[in-house]
């Protein structure tokens, strides 16, 4: 019995982050439930928030990595766009779309590898480097676009879009490919040495480089990662909207990184949690769209965002002080 509740304890000690965002998660759903329960049942709404939820997944679990790795990156909702827009350009001009989406992601993970470098070598705060990206590339989209759109209506004969966000089912692709890049996401950073890396760079970096771990490529290449999770948002949305917008990706900014700290994974480094970000995703997703359906105003939303978060933030701190 004794080994029982030990091993039990032990679980929720070593899970705890990844359990308070579950939990957070079913409250939600419960309240949401209770509120409105007919328009919960109707697969409609879901399929809606299944429709969101991947590149809110592509955006969140690299910035678990970058967090956990003690840096922040602000810029990836301008890279977002910049990828984005590779794609649609060179798409629009007749070049074939799997390469089209290829050069894309190359650009995304180049820009994050720029950034990195940028903060790394300079020893700059990431915070304050980013937003300087941030505005930066949006800037250089705005020009090079003139704010116009680019529109892709032809895109859908192309054996490229029904794999990618086509319908399975009645399911939306999209959410089989988020499903992958979970799997993968978990896999790097719980497995990995990479993800070992990562923690031990977060939690003491002067400690992990006397380990001999080189601490300024591994925070690169968080960045580098970061970057490729922009593309693939920004890629996906262009190919379900079927339109590239200069604008967008700003609106994911906040959302995204409300989604890493509801989801458990702390700002000050050497902690983070995959499973926790997953639920976290669906904490944002489902707030968004939950508070209309109960027939409240969008304008409550904001207000839960923020209770929402300080809530997660206390809770994971109560949970656990910082462990060296």
């Amino acid at each position: 019995m004794k080994n029982n509740k030990s091993f039990i304890g032990n679980m929720f000690h070593k899970n705890g982050r990844a359990l308070g965002s579950m939990g957070y998660f079913a409250l939600l759903m419960i309240v949401f439930l209770i509120g409105a329960p007919e328009a919960w049942m109707r697969p409609n709404l879901h399929q809606s928030v299944f429709v969101m939820m991947p590149t809110l997944i592509f955006l969140t679990l690299p910035l678990v990595f970058l967090v956990a790795s003690g840096e922040i990156d602000l810029s990836f909702a301008s890279t977002y766009a910049v990828a984005a827009y590779v794609f649609a350009i060179m798409a629009k001009s007749g070049i074939d779309p799997a390469l089209a989406i290829l050069a894309g992601l190359m650009t995304g993970t180049a820009i994050g590898g720029l950034v990195g470098a940028l903060i790394v070598v300079f020893r700059l705060s990431s915070l304050v480097a980013s937003l300087g990206v941030l505005f930066l590339l949006r800037g250089i989209i705005l020009l090079l676009t003139n704010s116009r759109s680019i529109t892709l209506l032809e895109i859908d004969s192309h054996w490229i879009y029904p794999v990618l966000v086509g319908k399975f089912y009645g399911f939306p692709m999209q959410i089989f490919w988020a499903a992958i890049f979970v799997i993968f996401c978990y896999y790097l950073f719980t497995k990995h040495v990479f993800g070992v890396h990562i923690h031990h760079v977060g939690d003491n970096s002067v400690s992990a480089e006397q380990m001999g771990i080189n601490v300024n490529a591994v925070k690169i290449k968080a960045f580098m990662f970061v970057g490729f999770g922009a593309a693939l948002g920004g890629i996906f949305t262009t190919l379900i909207t079927y339109t590239f917008f200069p604008t967008q990706g700003f609106g994911y900014l906040l959302l995204a990184l409300a989604a890493v700290f509801v989801g458990g994974t702390p700002y000050w480094g050497g902690l983070g949690t995959i499973v926790g970000a997953v639920f976290g995703v669906g904490i944002i997703a489902y707030m968004e769209i939950g508070i209309v359906a109960i027939g409240w105003s969008g304008t409550w939303r904001q207000f839960f965002n923020g209770l929402i978060i300080l809530l997660a933030l206390l809770g994971h701190r109560l949970h656990g002080e910082r462990v060296r």
